[in-house]
């Protein structure tokens, strides 16, 4: 399409162009591709005679129209709407304009709230428009929009409806036979319907039409990253089956049979010379590390070399120790290497000499693995933990300095439903860890009246008694308290000076310095620290096996797997976990937090935050990409295998991306967000 400047927009001036860029609006395109958040319903007119209090649109004739000022230099307009069954009283408040606005004797839509005031009925503010004009915000189903300072819904719908009008020239995101066949929408009408739709019909349609979209654009770049690393030749690594047989013997726990199943998985791809591309999924705890380890020491003796990103350097150095203790056995701890950006110069150039002349077997690290100057001579296996924390272009960095393409495992703690899985991350093999670890006791979870914590501080002071630790999480760092929100600051403020003034309390959120989040976390896991108040920072990683408390203030702002994540960060050790849920308000809970209540199955949670809150919610805490799944259904069945079906025959036929600009840029951009190599 082309570029349309939105001074080209009648009534758009250089002060109303300035504010909407301040929300990324820069032109007519961008306009129409910020969506709606909502949608409400003025399309059914009620007569006169028939009108309730509350929300009301109404026909009717302006009769007459007066206003005046009364005390403090407020105005009042006031006017009466008839039609053949009767009148009402409109009002406006400090909006003199409106007497000369309305025309009298003419014919109008009006749509507002019908209320008593001063034993009055009144229908309050109202949106009035012609009905000799084209209707935009009154008598039809009209759009919602995400408003900011200066930007509310009224001003974006009336700049949307001039907009809407360039939508027909868009062209086509789909072939026109994926449309045809699917009985999709054109793609400049779907977005025609979803500003200004028809029907709360065509409205559905549109928004499947986009979702459609897309679901296919995301399997599309799925499929096209598959068969790229499908072309690419990785080591063969060899079983070795009394490798695996040692491992195994000197582990101080049996393995689950979830754990078995995958390491299987595992050493049957790394034989192969295509790569393997496997994700393997387990809930907090549930021992994907010890999995890690067992193909690490498989490539280690069949005289590879690997290496394990870490997100966080705290997480690098557990995971060094952690995997050291497991090798030691062996006798092979002595090839672990750590490279992280706080480590002296001096140690960092050993470090490197050792990975490049092979005396380092495991290298574990942070961004710092990801240097130029860090040259594995051959590596075999790349572990990424929490994959969706490193950006593509930092994968693509390690596996440039490698200059061939090795196994990859990534691992995550964040259940995701399958439904998304498949189609974010068809390209990969995707291993369930969906048992814990023998002997591991559920956490014991409750919800907690935000005007009823004594009990629950009684239980964290016994606790501490028995030198235990506690985790308050909150969802936000500062007072920003609109919405009676709990922030991390008040709270390490209330717990360090009133309540847990003899205990020693500490601070954790996003806005310290990474050195000051290193230190307070450290603390914390040397047990200097009793109390960690948090923000959602502790959610990935650390283990702090002492940890035997967590508190969820503010739950109700969480998303289900978010919450579980964060209750998976105690109860690591023999001594029973708990849990505590403390929403902002003493409301009945919702459907979610009693979810979390009842299940500490993170796969089932997962699913049901699919089906609450949609894609988005999940996909936000999955990658640090910009696919939005505005749209998409992913519970719905038809989409998804509608989707499946064009994508393979798009292939099969070899339909060039080329042809479809649009979807070529989509795609290339799928592509890089969700590859993992």
């Amino acid at each position: 399409m082309e570029e349309v400047k939105l001074i080209d927009l009648k009534g758009i001036g250089p002060s109303t162009a300035k504010v909407l860029a301040g929300i990324g609006i820069n032109s007519v395109n961008d306009l129409l591709h910020y969506y709606p958040r909502t949608h409400q319903d003025y399309s059914e007119i009620t007569p006169l005679s028939s009108i309730k209090p509350g929300l009301v649109t109404i026909r009717a004739e302006i009769k007459q129209a007066k206003g005046r000022y009364v005390r403090r230099g407020m105005h009042i307009t006031e006017a009466i709407a008839s039609d053949e069954t009767g009148s009402v009283r409109l009002v406006w408040f400090n909006q003199p304009y409106r007497e000369g606005a309305l025309k009298i004797g003419q014919q109008y839509f009006i749509t507002g709230k019908l209320e008593l005031k001063s034993q009055r009925f009144a229908i309050q503010s109202p949106s009035v428009e012609l009905v000799s004009d084209m209707p935009v915000h009154t008598a039809r189903i009209v759009p919602v929009y995400r408003e900011t300072k200066g930007v509310s819904t009224v001003l974006i719908r009336k700049t949307m409806a001039q907009a809407v009008k360039y939508a027909k020239n868009m062209p086509n995101v789909l072939p026109d036979w994926i449309i045809k066949k699917y009985n999709l929408l054109p793609y400049g009408e779907s977005l025609n319907e979803l500003h200004f739709p028809s029907s709360a019909e065509t409205l559905s349609l549109a928004k499947y039409s986009l979702g459609f979209i897309e679901v296919f654009e995301l399997m599309l770049a799925s499929s096209i990253n598959k068969q790229i690393v499908a072309s690419e030749i990785a080591p063969s690594i060899a079983f070795d089956e009394q490798v695996a047989k040692d491992f195994v013997a000197m582990l101080p726990y049996k393995l689950t049979d979830a754990q078995r199943k995958t390491v299987w998985q595992i050493l049957k791809d790394i034989e192969h010379t295509n790569p393997m591309n496997r994700l393997v999924e387990g809930d907090v705890g549930s021992g994907k590390t010890v999995v890690a380890a067992l193909a690490a020491v498989m490539a280690i003796a069949k005289g590879f070399q690997v290496a394990l990103l870490a997100p966080t350097e705290l997480l690098a150095r557990q995971h060094a120790e952690s995997l050291s203790e497991l090798l030691k056995p062996l006798k092979l701890d002595s090839y672990v290497g750590l490279i992280v950006g706080s480590l002296k110069s001096v140690q960092k150039k050993t470090a490197q000499a050792d990975i490049e002349s092979g005396k380092i077997k495991l290298m574990i690290g942070t961004h710092a693995l990801l240097q130029d100057k860090v040259k594995p001579q051959n590596l075999g296996l790349l572990i990424i933990d929490e994959q969706h924390r490193f950006g593509v272009e930092q994968r693509k960095a390690l596996l440039k300095s490698v200059g061939k393409m090795p196994h990859v495992l990534s691992m995550t703690a964040t259940p995701i439903p399958r439904s998304l899985a498949l189609t974010l991350y068809g390209e990969l093999d995707i291993s369930l860890l969906d048992a814990m670890p023998i002997g591991r006791k559920p956490i014991i979870t409750s919800l907690v009246s935000p005007n009823s914590r004594d009990k629950m501080y009684d239980h964290i002071r016994s606790e501490i008694d028995k030198n235990h630790q506690i985790y308050v999480v909150c969802p936000v760092i500062s007072e920003a308290n609109k919405n009676n929100l709990v922030s991390a600051e008040i709270m390490y403020k209330q717990l360090s000076s009133s309540l847990f003034k003899d205990k020693r309390v500490g601070l954790l959120h996003g806005k310290l310095k990474a050195e000051e989040k290193t230190a307070v976390m450290e603390s914390y896991v040397d047990g200097e620290l009793d109390i960690l108040v948090a923000t959602t920072v502790v959610e990935v990683g650390v283990n702090v096996p002492n940890a035997t408390i967590m508190v969820i203030e503010g739950a109700d702002r969480f998303g289900l797997a978010q919450m579980h994540q964060l209750r998976g960060r105690v109860g690591r050790s023999d001594d029973q976990g708990y849990c505590y849920i403390v929403p902002s308000d003493s409301k009945a809970p919702s459907k979610r937090l009693r979810a979390l209540v009842q299940s500490t199955d993170g796969f089932r949670l997962a699913e049901l935050d699919l089906e609450l809150r949609g894609p988005g919610a999940i996909y936000g805490t999955l990658q640090s990409g910009e696919l939005d799944l505005r749209f998409a259904n992913l519970n719905d069945t038809k989409l998804l295998v509608g989707a499946r079906e064009a994508v393979n025959v798009f292939i099969e036929n070899k339909e060039i991306l080329k042809n479809y600009p649009e979807l070529d840029r989509r795609v290339r951009f799928a592509q890089a967000v969700i590859t993992l190599n």
